[in-house]
């Protein structure tokens, strides 16, 4: 199972060492978006989960949907690196920061729209919000995410899922924006979704509107559903501390937590950063965490089951920065 469902795509626009004028950009970008959606040295810490992160050189929220496209272009245009994030809940970034713009689609972009059974939500809409719109209109299908925390743009960039379930089984089509600067539809099969993964990952595209296609159901079953897994989350889950949700995909054959556990790595610490004594899948703050403690336990986990089991974690987890 896991937790992690926020967005990031990321884009590397400089390829020289000069550096961007990084206020010249920032005049640009508020004028685009106006002085209220542009924040300089913006911790990171305030968008993570993780609660960790240094500064972002420019954090600018885009209040439309066209309006990303023209921030992107802005980006370019002063060859300045940028980098897309939704709730920052699959996201590690250094404590350095980093040296470009990060474009928050979390912040604005939260429509929600209804064609029957179907539930169209801009990339920003979390997760819960859209559980919570479908039982309130008695549509099934989408219980399994009500405790996803992240957006759903983040969601089908990386196809996340939980309890059995994930967005491959109920995303009928995203909108979504291509490097070249297109505005593209592509449906379920053209998303070529896979374990934590999709084409919009793959070939780095940036989700913009995401349609669900859901099933008529009875709201009370549903919501009995959502309670459900919400209880179960709650007795399994660290929920009360600040993580990435699970810090590692599932290796082939087995259960990272498990693993985890079985090599003798709960509690295991550096700094502020644990391994959750509740869940070994998770990797937690448990108070004035770095990035680098999280980063470090997160190696000292793989080379220990790696040592034990001789199998190899991949952190589910994305890194970003110096």
């Amino acid at each position: 199972m896991s937790d992690s469902g926020d967005t990031t795509t990321g884009t590397t626009t400089n390829s020289t060492t000069e550096k961007p004028n990084i206020a010249a950009l920032a005049e640009r970008l508020t004028s685009i978006v106006g002085k209220e959606n542009v924040y300089l040295d913006e911790p990171m810490s305030a968008h993570t989960t993780f609660a960790v992160g240094g500064p972002a050189d420019i954090y600018v929220v885009p209040d439309t949907l066209s309006r990303v496209r023209v921030i992107i272009d802005a980006c370019r245009e002063f060859m300045c690196d940028y980098f897309i994030i939704g709730r920052g809940s699959d996201l590690l970034v250094s404590d350095a920061g980093y040296r470009g713009v990060i474009i928050g689609m979390a912040d604005a972009l939260d429509d929600l729209m209804v064609e029957g059974e179907r539930i169209i939500a801009q990339a920003g809409v979390t997760l819960f919000d859209a559980a919570e719109m479908a039982c309130a209109l008695s549509l099934t299908g989408m219980e399994f995410a009500c405790g996803i925390p992240g957006s759903v743009g983040g969601a089908a960039f990386m196809n996340a899922g939980a309890y059995d379930g994930c967005m491959s089984d109920i995303i009928e089509s995203v909108k979504a924006l291509t490097p070249a600067g297109n505005i593209i539809t592509l449906t379920n099969e053209e998303l070529e979704f896979g374990y934590r993964a999709s084409r919009i990952s793959r070939e780095g595209l940036v989700a913009l509107e995401v349609t669900f296609l859901l099933q008529e159901g009875d709201e009370a079953a549903i919501r009995a559903k959502m309670n459900d897994f919400t209880e179960r989350r709650n007795a399994k889950q660290p929920l009360e501390l600040p993580s990435a949700g699970s810090t590692f995909k599932r290796p082939e054959g087995h259960f990272a937590g498990k693993l985890i556990m079985d090599a003798g790595l709960q509690g295991y610490r550096v700094g502020g950063a644990e391994v959750s004594t509740m869940h070994a899948g998770f990797v937690v703050n448990v108070g004035g965490a770095s990035a680098a403690d999280v980063h470090a336990v997160i190696e000292h986990v793989q080379a220990e089951v790696l040592r034990h089991f001789g199998v190899t974690l991949e952190p589910e987890v994305r890194f970003l920065g110096e």
